[in-house]
């Protein structure tokens, strides 16, 4: 039970992790200095998209789940609601690329905008 428990943490934070990698530039707007956090995050998730990686937190995420007598990413809201936004079926080298492309239009958008009202501001 504690190590689902482990693995629902590990998928949550990973959720989240994903969604600031992708919007947190708009976070600048209201504190810049998030910047020193998001750009090596932003970098991050780029690498791992473009690299073909696979992010650390995915095999500990498995593990856990193992651990705890469980198939990975079956059963419950996080499997059923969350997992298929982060895993999505047809994961290719192709698509990863796309989600890496992805990241850096977003972001390089939102901090063009930033440093044009900081600017004029």
């Amino acid at each position: 039970m504690l190590y689902r428990l482990f693995s629902d943490i590990v998928v949550i934070f990973h959720f989240t992790f994903v969604l600031f990698v992708i919007f947190g530039g708009l976070l600048l707007f209201w504190k810049p200095k998030i910047a020193w956090i998001h750009l090596p995050c932003a970098f991050w998730g780029a690498f791992v998209e473009f690299s073909g990686r696979i992010c650390p937190l995915t095999p500990l995420e498995i593990w856990f789940r193992i651990q705890g007598g469980k198939n990975a990413y079956s059963g419950g809201f996080i499997a059923h609601y969350i997992l298929p936004v982060l895993y999505p079926a047809g994961l290719t080298r192709n698509v990863q690329i796309v989600l890496g492309s992805i990241v850096i239009i977003i972001n390089v958008f939102v901090y063009w905008k930033v440093f044009l009202s900081k600017r004029s501001g």
